[in-house]
């Protein structure tokens, strides 16, 4: 058991971002998944201002909680970052040592022209980019 599994609804834009951020902040030295409660598809402006960044996820697939909990995946982390309302769906995972909620805005509700919405979207890729970026560092300096 080890790694991290960031959860939300639909695994189409916040925990991609998250699952995407740790390996980069790790260097891919501690596992991490993303995955979501109903799984949809990949949040075409989450694509794009992760590549702004330097992240590709176009050819990416979104993954079912339960599956992975079915195939018996185990995570040291279980990070939810969605309402409260979606993280108590959340499947438990026998043992986790510690689970963490960090809600933030779902993309897939905003609206208004391109720009506006990329805008919305970067302010969302920012702040979950600083607290897995503070995240990471504090469990690295555990392990």
């Amino acid at each position: 058991m080890n790694g991290v599994l960031f959860l939300c609804v639909h695994n189409s834009a916040r925990s991609q971002i998250a699952e995407e951020y740790f390996r980069k902040f790790t260097s891919g030295t501690i596992p991490a998944e993303s995955a979501g409660l109903e799984p949809g598809v990949l949040n075409p402006y989450v694509v794009r201002v992760l590549k702004e960044d330097g992240i590709d996820i176009s050819g990416k697939k979104t993954q079912d909680v339960q599956e992975l909990w079915k195939a018996g995946k185990r995570y040291r982390y279980v990070v939810t970052v969605c309402s409260r309302e979606a993280a108590e769906r959340c499947p438990i995972f026998p043992g986790v040592a510690e689970k963490f909620h960090w809600p933030f805005d779902d993309p897939s509700t905003f609206s208004g022209s391109d720009e506006e919405i990329m805008e919305r979207v970067r302010r969302v890729r920012d702040e979950i980019r600083d607290k897995v970026r503070e995240f990471a560092e504090d469990i690295s300096a555990r392990d």
